[in-house]
């Protein structure tokens, strides 16, 4: 079976069984790369190639042959019909686009598909300020399983800087806390600290505040670090089990 397919929706759900009543695991994204496991006429299994995360999605909106040498860098792309008419259809942050025609503010990604150059940066753009991406989702609504404009997870909000960035990362928090490197035994928080509790995951903006999507509170939100700790330990009984760092 052909092995290297990209997607080319806006956006899918990843479901764990082929089913929309099924649990939504993670979500994928215009241009990501994945592997057909099986397939039938209605669903296809897939393992993803950026982060090998396994499910579920809709047979269909996938291509073999796809270039990339773009990427959505604002948190999310309005799409336009042609340039200056606009649709009601998005494309996520880290989205990758193939793009084939260019006019003074807008370029074209597939027939009849336009969004504006202010939206997008070259494939091999870096983002060095993590806090930049962070702040992008900030009151985006929590979602389990998702990670774009329409809702995110903890770890989706930290693992969306390194795929940015075209940098593997773990999509959930168990196997994220198993691969960053444990940082400190001090407690003396700064900026660019991880800190992983059961579950959950909070990234540090300086050294008196955190971001996070937050369950509890429905959306993407900056809190005081030590008050969230204790929170979630007074909350959920969880204690903080590691502390590590982005990696730029």
């Amino acid at each position: 079976m052909q092995n290297n397919f990209y997607f080319i929706g806006n956006f899918s759900n990843i479901y764990k069984n082929p089913s929309k009543r099924s649990e939504v695991t993670s979500q994928i994204i215009h241009g990501e790369k994945f592997k057909i496991l099986s397939k039938n006429k209605k669903w296809i299994k897939i393992k993803t190639l950026f982060d090998n995360y396994k499910g579920f999605i809709k047979n269909s909106k996938y291509i073999e042959k796809f270039s990339p040498n773009y990427k959505v860098s604002s948190l999310k792309a309005k799409i336009y019909k042609k340039p200056g008419s606009g649709t009601s259809s998005w494309l996520p942050l880290a989205s990758k686009l193939s793009v084939f025609e260019q006019n003074k503010n807008y370029v074209r990604i597939e027939k009849n598909k336009w969004i504006k150059k202010a939206d997008i940066k070259k494939i091999n753009h870096k983002e060095n300020n993590f806090t930049k991406i962070f702040k992008k989702f900030l009151d985006v609504k929590y979602v389990w399983g998702g990670k774009t404009f329409k809702g995110i997870d903890c770890s989706a909000l930290l693992q969306i800087f390194y795929c940015y960035n075209n940098s593997f990362y773990p999509r959930d928090t168990k196997d994220q806390i198993k691969y960053s490197k444990k940082n400190s035994k001090k407690r003396l928080f700064k900026k660019g600290n991880v800190i992983f509790w059961k579950g959950h995951v909070a990234i540090c903006l300086n050294s008196n505040q955190l971001i996070h999507a937050y369950g509890p509170e429905r959306k993407v939100i900056i809190m005081p670090i030590i008050e969230t700790i204790n929170r979630i330990e007074k909350t959920a009984k969880l204690k903080v089990k590691k502390v590590s760092r982005i990696k730029n």
